[in-house]
């Protein structure tokens, strides 16, 4: 079966990510129509897909040719494609992260809930060759996670002229990532900010501590150290670029691994070091559109990406309230 798309933004990764997925899957995908805020940009692509530009996300969903919508680009509409896809009855691709204050986003949970429509969240970094590689070893060779460190490195301007992504939006994908590396949900939270601003303007650096303590034990439950920033300025391009941090560091019971996402891995045990490069793997936004394809097309409704994005954002939010009250925060999900 061919689902017939409509695409709402074009955000960062349409090139690099989007864009070559649904060239390559289009036994699986056609894409009708696409708008945004730009409308030269959403032109453009639909010159090249032989859609049509359409001029709002209302329009789109509404649209009979329509089976799915693509939400891409997190800009001033927020989570309103979302709600209208589920007024129109219309399956979900989320690539952009609810952004959202805890009320809002409860009311877009509800509201997919309601409808029936399958949703999906993209966590492009769960699906990352590396990463897959990694649950490998954690099953095989290195042993339950200990200790995770997680570093993102953000821009202080967007390379396209949007707006760099935020603080909330990059700590919701490290938190989903370390949990899906540990295999379960942090049990509280401590947040740190250097700037007094933390929920309202981005500080320029945030570092949170998860503890996935559970009736085994504080002693014996991974930790996870998860920060980001854009300290550097984009002026100081050498500094930017010398010695990044890995993205993801995991202390294992029996080694350790370093990812560079998306494809590298290094990783020492016992008999030494072992360095894999995985760029073979299939591209990761043909492995997220082919899972999106089989969550639209199955018979059985598929929300664990809508909990997994509500979780994360619950313990983003959660880390704000640490901050500003000065203690661990508990999280019941």
């Amino acid at each position: 079966m061919k689902l017939r798309l409509g695409v709402v933004g074009l955000g960062s990764a349409w090139e690099s990510r989007h864009r070559p997925a649904l060239r390559a899957l289009v036994d699986r995908f056609e894409v009708r129509a696409i708008c945004s805020d730009v409308a030269q940009q959403a032109e453009r692509a639909a010159e090249e897909f032989n859609a049509d530009a359409v001029d709002g996300f209302r329009s789109l969903s509404s649209r009979d040719d329509i089976d799915a919508v693509m939400l891409l680009s997190p800009t001033w509409y927020g989570p309103l494609p979302i709600l209208a896809a589920c007024d129109a009855g219309k399956a979900v691709y989320c690539a952009s992260a609810l952004d959202l204050d805890p009320d809002r986003a409860r009311e877009v949970k509800s509201r997919v809930e309601r409808s029936g429509v399958a949703f999906m969240a993209e966590f492009p970094m769960r699906h990352a060759p590396a990463t897959l590689r990694l649950k490998e070893l954690i099953a095989t060779s290195l042993g339950q996670p200990r200790l995770l460190f997680c570093h993102g490195r953000l821009d202080s301007t967007a390379s396209n002229g949007k707006p760099p992504k935020s603080n909330q939006r990059a700590l919701m994908e490290l938190v989903d990532w370390c949990g899906y590396i540990v295999g379960d949900s942090p049990s509280s939270v401590v947040g740190i900010a250097h700037e007094d601003a933390f929920g309202q303007a981005d500080p320029d650096y945030v570092m949170m501590s998860l503890d996935f303590s559970s009736d085994s034990g504080p002693g014996n439950a991974p930790v996870a150290q998860v920060s980001c920033g854009r300290y550097l300025p984009t002026n100081w391009p050498e500094a930017i670029a010398f010695r990044p941090p890995a993205d993801m560091q995991v202390c294992c019971e029996r080694g350790v691994a370093f990812i560079d996402l998306p494809a590298n891995l290094v990783w020492f045990d016992d008999a030494g070091r072992h360095m894999e490069s995985l760029d073979s793997e299939r591209p990761v936004g043909e492995q997220l559109l082919s899972q999106f394809h089989r969550a639209v097309t199955s018979l059985i409704r598929k929300m664990g990406d809508l909990e997994d994005a509500y979780r994360a954002l619950a313990t983003v939010r959660a880390a704000v309230q640490s901050f500003e009250q000065g203690r661990r925060i508990g999280l019941e999900f």
